[in-house]
């Protein structure tokens, strides 16, 4: 409630203050809002440069696209595949079966074992337990900055 009169007070000062300003201050005619009865002449203003750019680029749309000329095309002749006598699934596994060779077997390397490392126990030192100070600052709760407020 505080804050809405203090908002309606200033609010209604300023607003006054608006008025007797206005009341006050001489008008002053706008510049510009006449377009006939302003004397200054408003040519169009050319600005050249020295500066030469380069000329520009006009792409000419009206010729149809280069279409590349048809190459003659060449054929390769694939010979058909050869047909397969009509075999059972039996027969083909087993024919598989026996084009196999199994690879020969490998011998096992000798594995180099490594010398194990074993890290040595540290013992961690005795903690000191120390009483914590208290603080002496301004933000602090516990302290004789706070005792006047």
């Amino acid at each position: 409630m505080l804050l809405a009169r203090y908002f309606l007070s200033v609010g209604g000062v300023l607003l006054g203050l608006l008025f007797v300003a206005d009341a006050v201050v001489p008008t002053v005619p706008a510049i510009g809002t006449d377009r006939n009865d302003t004397g200054a002449d408003k040519s169009v203003i050319r600005i050249h440069s020295d500066r030469k750019w380069p000329e520009p680029v006009v792409f000419d749309t009206s010729v149809p696209t280069i279409v590349p000329a048809q190459t003659a095309k060449v054929e390769a002749v694939v010979p058909p595949p050869t047909p397969v006598a009509d075999v059972s699934a039996k027969a083909r596994v087993r024919e598989t079966f026996a084009q196999f060779v199994p690879p020969e077997p490998k011998k096992p390397e000798a594995k180099l074992q490594r010398k194990r490392k074993i890290a040595r126990q540290r013992v961690a030192p005795q903690m000191v337990q120390v009483a914590q100070q208290p603080r002496f600052g301004f933000f602090s709760n516990n302290s004789w900055n706070n005792s006047w407020w």
